[in-house]
């Protein structure tokens, strides 16, 4: 069996999911050497991983203009390609195709860049894809935000999201295993004789489903709010998602939610820092409060009856606690959805939540998560989904089929015990 992995992941979602599934394999097989290579960004996702020796990070880093989603905009790939992009790139491909001249294997988590170096690499290959689902053009779109009949007669004609080249890039001799996130995805790649299996979503892994409600949020209603982490976009769109809360000082809104305390949960990830929010939270009217004893917050602030708590790596504590959230982030908006949590959207300039990657969102969640075209939007679906607790609980229940149990963790690692790390010849080319 062999002794090593190397795990190839290209964002920070996959850079999660690809942590869960180490993880999982370390439990399994304590002897195993873990390795992985961040293709985008510099993969702080493994830092306390890496500090506790479970695995060591390989090849070359470097943050990227667009964040990882050049592939959203011209702008955004030209910026990427002046940061060295292209650089980038043939360096890690070539580390992985000496690492391939081995015959240790890889698994590719993410989409086409890490299944195409995988394959390039030369060895034994597994795939976990992970941004693609068929529900996404399977499902109506959101009311208001247009519809995409090319795209959807392009994916229809195929019978899967996946394209004719990641099929032949997976149904290779070396590549061992794929994993897709759901079973409808799995199916419509099997009809491309793709033996793809549906393991269940290691990013629903970690979470407490149905926690107690703490002492410190008796009496209130709770919205947690998901700006995402990515410079300076993080910033700018958690000012939008604070013109949306209701009650500030001259707010001539009709307030809703009249004699109710509403405690707003800011789940914060790398950037920004409560240090760097004060002076927009100052801006928009809030002020410093105490902070409640047992909430794991860095700060608190109140504007009128309205509490919020600043919390950095808050999210998986804070998440089973929310009755709805407000977002403009990827991963964890799907993460706060799975666990029957409805949300709302509201679209940036991006780069990452931008209008298309919105409308794709909801399409994939089922309409759990609704985009919204303003700030006042926001606001008067945030009041309405607050008083429908019925509304509530349905988009709840789409959120949790569409995203599936946790568990996946553990039964993606024992596929990839059982068809990557499992003794097999070295296999031809292919």
């Amino acid at each position: 069996m062999p002794h090593r992995l190397l795990v190839l992941s290209n964002g920070h979602g996959e850079d999660l999911i690809a942590l869960q599934v180490m993880r999982a394999l370390k439990a399994r097989q304590p002897g195993l050497q873990l390795l992985v290579m961040p293709l985008v960004g510099v993969g702080s996702a493994f830092d306390s991983a890496e500090r506790q020796g479970l695995l060591a990070r390989y090849g070359p880093r470097r943050p990227l203009p667009s964040g990882g989603f050049s592939n959203q905009s011209v702008s955004g790939l030209l910026q990427d390609l002046g940061a060295g992009l292209a650089q980038l790139s043939w360096r890690q491909g070539r580390l992985v195709r000496r690492w391939g001249q081995t015959g240790d294997p890889v698994l590719a988590v993410g989409d086409l860049l890490p299944l195409l170096l995988a394959w390039a690499g030369g060895g034994p290959y597994g795939f976990v894809g992970t941004p693609k689902s068929d529900y996404t053009w399977r499902s109506i779109p959101p009311a208001g935000w247009g519809a995409s009949p090319l795209a959807d007669a392009y994916h229809r004609s195929k019978g899967s999201e996946w394209d004719p080249w990641e099929w032949a890039l997976m149904g290779r001799p070396r590549c061992r295993l794929v994993a897709v996130r759901d079973a409808l995805t799995a199916r419509g790649l099997r009809g491309h004789r793709v033996r793809a299996y549906a393991p269940g979503n290691p990013m629903m892994d970690g979470f407490s489903a149905f926690p107690p409600l703490p002492a410190w949020l008796d009496g209130q209603r709770r919205v947690l709010l998901l700006p995402g982490s990515r410079a300076p976009e993080a910033l700018h769109n958690l000012e939008r998602l604070l013109g949306a809360l209701p009650a500030g000082p001259g707010d001539d809104r009709p307030a809703g939610l009249a004699g109710q305390a509403l405690t707003v949960l800011v789940a914060l990830g790398s950037f920004p820092s409560p240090q760097q929010l004060a002076p927009l939270l100052e801006a928009a009217g809030f002020r410093p409060r105490a902070l409640p004893a047992g909430s794991g917050a860095a700060s608190a602030w109140g504007r009128g009856p309205l509490r919020l708590l600043l919390g950095p790596q808050q999210f998986a504590a804070w998440a089973p606690l929310a009755e709805v959230g407000l977002a403009t982030a990827g991963t964890a908006t799907e993460q706060l959805v799975g666990l029957g949590v409805p949300a709302l959207s509201l679209p940036g300039p991006g780069p990452q939540f931008k209008a298309g990657f919105a409308r794709r969102q909801s399409r994939l969640l089922g309409g759990a998560v609704e985009p919204c075209h303003s700030s006042a939007d926001l606001a008067q679906k945030l009041i309405a989904l607050l008083d429908d607790g019925a509304r509530c609980r349905q988009l709840g229940a789409i959120g949790r089929r569409r995203m599936g149990p946790s568990g996946g963790s553990n039964r993606l690692a024992e596929l990839v015990q059982a068809h990557l790390l499992a003794p097999k010849g070295r296999g031809g080319r292919g």
